[in-house]
């Protein structure tokens, strides 16, 4: 009996002991401060035959002191066990956290390779790496893992697949899954999270909406924050207000409102949706806010247009030492940038880099658009070297950034005219690099600045790409705007057929109104009309599109038609409505009509006129030789005349040959110091046509002396293989012979049937034959032989001409349309004139 005693108490003796020894040994493991210290007590611990018991708690010190080769070389010798598995998934999940997915996957594989099995925290973790690389085909041998091991049934194993197939950009898979739990009835709230996440991912915004209404109607989960931001940013997308209204008030419902995140995802929702009066509403009644919250006020305003606001907010966060961040800066230079503040835009950017804070891709994009819309070159350059020397090129960067950043400088170089330096850019883009905007930005750039084949050309070339990019809504219109300003109509054509077969729904009325616009400048406003006839919807753009077209064509009473139509289907009437419907009055001739709509502008629209209105009334008057009335206006404008209604009153002097009123409006043009080439050659040409020599030299000398240079006249007209340019007296077209030859024709024939060479539009002191000659060589003259050379019979010839046409010109191709089976349609820096059976369709009011 004494001696079971003794053995008890022996026993007792070594287990408090051995206790003891472990908690010691645990504290000592807990309190090393370096690795040095962990491998002594590891030592230590093995030479008292203690390991075993501390295996574990070994590896948790070793990874404290960032050594998982050494935990690893401890785990692959250790027999699998609960234990075991525990601190594969620390290693895991360390490596995750540290976003090392690769190594997340060589542990996975090595755990395995040892037959470690994985449990449901391993699964999770796994997952979410394949996610993060994005590994679809790891995923999915991941995935038939957990379907061999049995845990196909473990919701949260699950959620994590519904993620990892969504990261992957398998949304079909996800839904898959996702489908598959709900029949199975494996689901919860994370569930339903991770699908409606996987649409926004996706940016299939309309179907996330509409699994959360599919959520919210299931009594058996409920929504929570995360449901809540995760759907909010698809309403905003969608611009679904209304459904945004209604989320709104269920968070109010739920006790979620008061939750930051949400309060900030109603602002974004609010403010994306224009709603800026409701998002101000959400912030002032926000307990707490943080700078997300501020910031997405300062953007919303911006984005807006409300900049004062925007200005308002960023100031205050100053006085309240709210820290500014990349946002918030980024916010105020994307403002002044959209105003087309350039110089502010700069001066936030420097204040910025005063403060410490770092500029992103947006910022740098938001900082070009602004040095783009002054034409600031040079501070545009010294953008593009600080994005090389800090963001550009790096190994590290997310080649998607620095394609916005390069996007952003090629459209800078575009927009400042150096198209070349754009170009340069853009061909060092590899092909398969470029995205949507890298084609826009260039095609826009060579559309806005006059060089139309090369958009044309770069737009076709979208298409032959080894992976075609394909063209969206701006490229598009930008390609178009490029037909216009060739009067390409075959090639627009063909943008109108491939725009009515990829079926653009979302952005139709924007392209439609494109649409009209290029038929109208290409020749054809029947066809505009046509296209505007069959719109679903229309806007004030739509409308004030058709009017200008007529207006361009001298259909002034069909222009009155449209605007009387325009205010009975409820649009109200704009400085540019009448801009226009002044501008189709002047080129009609309607005079009277043209004068009740100014004088009617103010009192019945309150509409109050601008320069541009009183130009066009100068026109109006100067054409219809009204000088007095025209004079009396000028002398009335409640603001100082510029140079452009000097140069209408000046244009209008030269239609009637009125020396000394040209006289005076060119005297008060180089008071003002304008140095317009068409001033001056207006006034040479109103002497030239009262025979007065030797003032047309001294105009002539004076242009010398001034180094303004005269643009010279070109016309083009479209072939069969593209378009043919021609300058006065132009033989360098392969086809000039028979092009002289066709012209040397026309002309005898049309000289049989009554014309007469107008010699006074031969702008020199010479004999009438040699005028003659002059008058032959013209630009539109040879457009029009080749037009017709190159045509079949019946089809009509578009003629452009940069400058206005000619008087002589215009009264032999009048004569050569009763002659061939042609409408000769020409356009020139003013109207269109649509010549066909010896006729006009300006009625000689041009």
């Amino acid at each position: 009996m004494l001696k079971n005693k003794t053995a008890v108490s022996a026993a007792s003796a070594v287990a408090q002991n051995q206790i003891a020894v472990n908690a010691v040994s645990t504290n000592l493991l807990q309190k090393c401060k370096s690795l040095v210290q962990t491998k002594l007590i590891h030592q230590q611990l093995l030479v008292q035959g203690l390991y075993p018991h501390f295996t574990t708690r070994v590896v948790s010190a070793y990874l404290t002191h960032n050594a998982p080769s050494l935990c690893i070389s401890i785990l692959q010798r250790l027999t699998p066990s609960a234990s075991v598995v525990f601190c594969w998934n620390t290693l895991i999940r360390r490596s995750l956290r540290l976003g090392f997915s690769l190594d997340v996957l060589f542990l996975f594989r090595r755990m395995l390779g040892l037959r470690c099995a994985p449990d449901h925290y391993t699964f999770p973790f796994v997952l979410k790496a394949c996610g993060d690389l994005p590994s679809f085909r790891c995923g999915a041998s991941v995935h038939a893992l957990i379907y061999t091991s049995g845990f196909d049934s473990d919701v949260f194993v699950c959620n994590a697949l519904v993620s990892m197939y969504a990261k992957c950009g398998g949304l079909g898979d996800a839904r898959q899954m996702f489908d598959e739990m709900l029949d199975r009835g494996i689901f919860d709230t994370v569930s339903w999270n991770s699908i409606v996440a996987a649409y926004m991912q996706s940016r299939d915004a309309k179907n996330a909406v509409e699994l959360f209404r599919r959520m919210a109607s299931d009594s058996e989960t409920r929504p929570d924050v995360v449901s809540l931001i995760n759907v909010l940013p698809a309403c905003a997308s969608l611009g679904a207000s209304l459904h945004g209204k209604q989320l709104h008030g269920f968070a109010v419902r739920r006790g979620l409102f008061e939750d930051v995140f949400v309060g900030n995802a109603l602002i974004d929702m609010y403010a994306k949706c224009g709603m800026m009066d409701e998002a101000n509403k959400v912030f002032e009644r926000m307990k707490v806010k943080d700078v997300v919250s501020w910031n997405a006020m300062v953007t919303g305003y911006s984005q807006v247009g409300r900049f004062e606001e925007a200005l308002g907010l960023f100031e205050k966060m100053r006085e309240e030492n709210i820290e500014l961040d990349v946002v918030t800066w980024s916010a105020v230079i994307a403002g002044y940038a959209q105003k087309g503040h350039g110089y502010e835009a700069l001066d936030v950017f420097r204040e910025m880099q005063l403060s410490g804070s770092k500029p992103n891709v947006v910022t740098l994009v938001s900082l070009l658009s602004g040095c783009a819309s002054i034409v600031a070159l040079l501070q545009g350059k010294e953008i593009h070297c600080y994005a090389i020397k800090c963001v550009l090129n790096y190994d590290w960067n997310d080649p998607g950034e620095d394609l916005m950043v390069i996007n952003g400088l090629i459209d800078m170089y575009a927009k400042c005219k150096s198209t070349n330096v754009a170009r340069s850019m853009f061909d060092l883009v590899a092909p398969g690099n470029r995205n949507v905007v890298t084609w826009t930005v260039m095609i826009g750039g060579y559309a806005q600045h006059g060089e139309a084949n090369e958009a044309l050309k770069l737009f076709s070339e979208m298409f032959l790409e080894d992976k075609p990019v394909m063209p969206n809504a701006f490229t598009i219109c930008c390609a178009l705007m490029a037909c216009a300003h060739l009067a390409a109509i075959r090639f627009g054509t063909q943008i109108h057929a491939y725009i009515l077969r990829n079926r653009y729904e979302s952005v139709l009325l924007f392209m439609e109104n494109c649409l009209i616009d290029m038929y109208s400048k290409c020749g054809d406003v029947h066809a505009a009309r046509v296209v505007f006839d069959d719109m679903q919807h229309r806007n004030s753009i739509s409308w004030t599109s058709l009017l200008t077209g007529y207006g361009m064509h001298g259909c002034g009473e069909e222009a009155i038609k449209v605007f009387d139509d325009m205010r009975a289907a409820g649009f109200v009437p704009d400085g540019i409505t009448f801009l226009v419907v002044l501008y189709a009055c002047s080129h009609s001739g309607m005079i009277d009509h043209g004068i009740r709509f100014f004088n009617n502008m103010h009192s019945e629209f309150s509409v109050i006129p601008g320069l541009e209105h009183y130009v066009c009334m100068v026109d109006l008057l100067g054409r219809a030789g009204r000088f007095g009335h025209a004079l009396k206006l000028i002398h009335s404008m409640p603001m100082e005349p510029t140079s452009i209604v000097w140069i209408a009153l000046l244009s209008g002097c030269r239609i009637h040959g009125n020396v000394e009123l040209g006289e005076y409006a060119a005297n008060q043009l180089r008071e003002l110091d304008s140095e317009n080439d068409g001033s001056y050659t207006l006034l040479s040409n109103i002497y030239a046509n009262a025979r007065r020599w030797r003032d047309v030299a001294r105009i002539r000398s004076l242009m010398k002396h001034s180094g303004v240079k005269k643009r010279p006249g070109c016309s083009w007209v479209q072939g069969k293989k593209g378009t043919a340019t021609f300058y006065v007296g132009d033989r360098s077209h392969p086809q000039s012979e028979q092009i002289y030859e066709i012209l040397a024709d026309l002309i005898q024939r049309i000289k049989a049937i009554g014309y007469v060479p107008e010699t006074d539009f031969a702008l020199h002191d010479v004999d009438d034959e040699e005028k003659d000659d002059l008058l032959f060589e013209h630009s539109e003259k040879l457009a029009l032989a080749y037009g017709i050379l190159v045509s079949a019979p019946g089809v009509p010839i578009r003629i452009s001409k940069n400058l206005r046409v000619c008087g002589d010109c215009h009264n032999a191709i009048t004569y050569i349309s009763s002659i061939i089976d042609h409408e000769i349609i020409l356009r020139d820096s003013s109207r269109f004139h649509h010549f066909k059976s010896g006729s006009c369709s300006c009625r000689g009011y041009w």
